[in-house]
């Protein structure tokens, strides 16, 4: 039997993630074994998502695994990012890594800036829900018996009620016909807190909703900073396990 190549997955606490990381491990090629996950040290939670550290955590614990974090400044540049998450990547490069998992769906540029990235260190990346239709991809996830809950949401495309929302065919039907179904667009973020790859279903209580703006990373070769982009956050409070 051919060995299983030793893969780390790029984990961002959603939905997307959770279907893709599902996905790798079902391959039978790949020895998944670790997480990766981007957060913003200042705020003590995970980078755009806006999730506490401790639900997070409640959420490596049911899926079994060992968790390394990118830890971010308040306002990373890309040059800070690039330089942080260089470091995780040698260091898993260290360890034997030799692949990694995302979950990305069609954005092409994205897809290129990962895998360029780490192609000086050997890591060849896999993308398990690549191409496929976004409508199709939520319809299996909910089939599937993964549950989500909607915790962020930029404001230009969505109101404040669908922050806090669960993920179900009401929520793909209420949606607006420019967002995309699986929000690959960044229009929103969620938790996934149930479904086959945890042990046990994430608890938490809803908190309260609030409104932030953020610039988005300035490149190197911009000269003015990027304009402002509004989202909504839903704050989720950790329960007793």
């Amino acid at each position: 039997m051919d060995q299983k190549l030793k893969t780390y997955f790029n984990w961002s606490s959603g939905k997307d993630a959770s279907l893709a990381f599902y996905h790798l491990q079902k391959e039978g090629k790949y020895s998944v074994d670790r997480l990766l996950t981007s957060m913003n040290a200042h705020h003590d939670r995970v980078s755009m998502h806006g999730l506490r550290r401790d639900l997070l955590e409640q959420q490596i614990r049911s899926v079994g695994l060992p968790l390394i974090t990118i830890e971010l400044p308040k306002e990373p540049t890309m040059e800070d990012y690039n330089q942080i998450m260089s470091y995780s990547v040698m260091k898993l490069k260290s360890e034997g890594y030799s692949d990694c998992g995302f979950g990305d769906i069609f954005l092409e540029d994205l897809r290129s800036f990962r895998e360029e990235k780490l192609k000086p260190y050997g890591i060849t990346c896999h993308f398990p829900l690549w191409k496929r239709d976004t409508k199709e991809i939520i319809s299996e996830f909910i089939k599937l018996g993964f549950k989500a809950i909607v915790i962020c949401i930029k404001s230009d495309l969505l109101d404040k009620s669908f922050v806090g929302r669960e993920i179900d065919a009401n929520f793909i039907n209420d949606i607006p016909p420019n967002v995309d179904p699986c929000g690959e667009n960044g229009e929103f973020h969620t938790f996934c807190y149930d479904g086959p790859i945890f042990s046990k279903p994430i608890k938490f209580s809803i908190g309260e909703k609030v409104y932030r703006e953020y610039k988005a990373p300035k490149r190197e070769d911009q000269l003015k900073d990027n304009a402002a982009i509004g989202f909504w956050f839903c704050d989720l409070i950790p329960t007793e396990e």
